[in-house]
C-alpha cells in the first residue's frame, strides 16, 4: 500500500465579504480535490489540542500520528534537527525570526520575506557580534533562523513565555517580549540585535530599495531536545518528507523519515508545486508514505493576501493534486489524504484553532455524500476525529 498526505498549511478560512460570503477556497478552481472529495470521505479533525498554541508545530505533529500533548517539546529543536544541530540536554533552542520593527509596533513577521543569501550574511554577523560560547545563532531559509542556548544552567530558558511575531502584526512589541525567570536575557540580545542589523549594509540597501529591513530579531517557541519514536516503529511503514520549511523537515528527521530536497521549494508563493509531486512520485518507489507540506497558503493568510491565497491552492489543486491522481489512476492500493493543519484566515491574519477539513481517497475508503471540499460542505459531515493524531492510524490502518 502507497499513502500520500499533502497539508496546504494554514488554508481554511472564513467567509469574506468582498467574495460575497464565500471563503477563498470556495471560489478557487478546485477540480482535483473536489474529486477526492465526490469519491472518497470527507471528514473533521481537531489537529490542536485543547490549550495548546495553534502554531504549525503543533498542528503538523499532530496529522504525523503523534499527540502533541505527549511529544511537543517546542519548535525550536525540531528545527535543529533539520540544520543538523546537535543538542544536548541542557540546550534550549529557539525560533529566531528577522523582523522589521517601525514605531515599536510589528509591522512584518519576515522582513519582506529576505532572501535566505542576505538573511545567512546577517545572521553570521549577528553570531560575530552577539554569540558567546553559550550562546549560538544558525542560519536557516528566508527568515526562519536559530539560535541555542547551549547548557542553560539552574534557568530554565524552555519555560519563557514567547509570543509568535505573526501573532502581533501592527502591534506594540513591549506588550509581547518574552515573559518569565531569565526573560531579561532574551530580551537583552533581541535589543542588541536592532543596533547590528541597522548598521549592516544589506539593511541599507533594502531600505534604499523600499523594502522592510532586518531590523531586530524576535525569539519565540523554545524547547529541548525531543524524544520522538520513529514513524516506522509507530506504523510500520517507510516515509520521506518533502517541504521548503526547517520545521516540517527537522519533524521528518526526528521521526526518521527521509527528508528530500526539491529544487526551487521556497516555502513561498513561488515555490516549485509541480517539482514536490515529481519528487513525491519517485519517492514512492521505494517508499510506503510521502508527507507533502506547502507553506504558500499559509504565507498569504499573514500577508492577508486574498489573491495569493486563492492562487496557490489553485496551484496545489492543479500541480500537485492533479499529477498524484493521475500517478494512481487505474491502480490500487493506495490512500491519499489531504488535510490542512490549520486555519490562517485572511481576516485576522494569524493561525486559530479552529477544526479543520479532510479529505481521504483510495482503497477501502468508500465514498460519501460530500461532493465538493469546502468549509462550508466540511461542515455537513458526521465523520469526525476529536484528535488530530487519529488520522494517521485511520489512513494506514483503516482504524478510527
Amino acid at each position: 500500500m502507497k499513502y500520500v498526505v499533502l497539508v496546504p498549511d494554514g488554508m481554511c478560512d472564513y467567509p469574506l465579504e468582498e467574495l460575497q460570503g464565500r471563503t477563498p477556497l470556495e471560489v478557487a478552481h478546485r477540480d482535483n480535490i473536489n474529486f477526492i472529495a465526490k469519491n472518497g470521505q470527507v471528514g473533521m479533525v481537531s489537529t490542536i489540542p485543547a490549550g495548546m498554541s495553534p502554531a504549525s508545530d503543533v498542528a503538523n505533529l499532530s496529522i504525523l500520528g503523534y499527540d502533541p500533548k505527549v511529544y511537543y517539546t517546542g519548535r525550536g529543536p525540531l528545527e535543529a534537527a533539520n540544520l543538523g544541530v546537535k543538542l544536548s540536554e541542557s540546550d534550549v533552542a529557539y525560533r529566531c525570526n528577522l523582523v522589521t520593527v517601525e514605531n515599536e509596533q510589528m509591522i512584518d513577521y519576515s522582513s519582506g520575506h529576505i532572501t535566505s543569501k542576505e538573511a545567512g550574511i546577517l545572521i553570521d554577523s549577528l553570531d560575530k557580534k552577539l554569540g558567546s560560547k553559550t550562546i549560538k545563532f544558525y542560519p536557516g531559509v528566508s527568515y526562519r533562523h536559530l539560535m541555542v542556548i547551549k547548557n542553560a544552567g539552574d534557568i530554565d530558558f524552555a519555560k519563557i513565555s514567547c509570543t509568535p511575531p505573526h501573532d502581533i502584526l501592527g502591534k506594540e512589541i513591549s506588550r509581547y517580549l518574552p515573559k518569565g525567570k531569565g526573560s531579561e536575557e532574551l530580551i537583552n540580545l533581541m535589543n542588541a540585535s536592532r543596533e547590528v542589523l541597522l548598521s549592516h549594509e544589506i539593511n541599507h540597501v533594502r531600505i534604499d530599495l523600499k523594502e522592510n529591513p532586518a531590523n531586530m530579531i524576535w525569539l519565540w517557541s523554545p524547547g529541548k531536545k525531543p524524544n520522538i519514536p520513529s514513524f516506522k516503529e509507530k506504523f510500520g511503514v517507510t516515509g520521506a518528507v518533502i517541504s521548503a520549511v526547517d520545521l516540517i523537515k527537522g519533524m521528518g528527521r526526528t521521526m526518521g523519515l527521509e527528508v528530500i530536497d526539491v529544487p526551487g521549494a521556497t516555502g513561498y508563493y513561488d515555490t516549485n508545486y509541480r517539482g514536490k509531486a515529481e519528487y513525491a512520485i519517485k519517492a514512492l518507489e521505494d517508499k510506503d508514505f510521502v508527507f507533502i507540506h506547502v507553506e504558500a497558503t499559509d504565507e498569504a493568510g499573514h500577508n492577508g493576501d486574498l489573491r495569493m491565497k486563492i492562487a496557490c491552492f489553485e496551484r496545489i489543486d492543479r500541480e500537485i493534486i492533479g499529477p498524484i491522481l493521475k500517478h494512481f489512476e487505474g491502480k490500487k492500493d493506495f490512500r491519499i489524504m489531504v488535510v490542512p493543519d490549520h486555519a490562517t484566515p485572511i481576516a485576522v491574519r494569524t493561525h486559530v484553532a479552529d477544526p479543520v477539513y479532510f479529505a481521504a481517497y483510495g482503497t477501502d475508503i468508500p465514498a460519501g455524500t460530500i461532493a465538493t471540499f469546502d468549509e462550508k460542505s466540511a461542515k455537513d459531515t458526521e465523520f469526525k476525529f476529536e484528535h488530530g493524531y487519529q488520522l494517521m492510524n485511520y489512513l494506514i490502518n483503516g482504524i478510527k
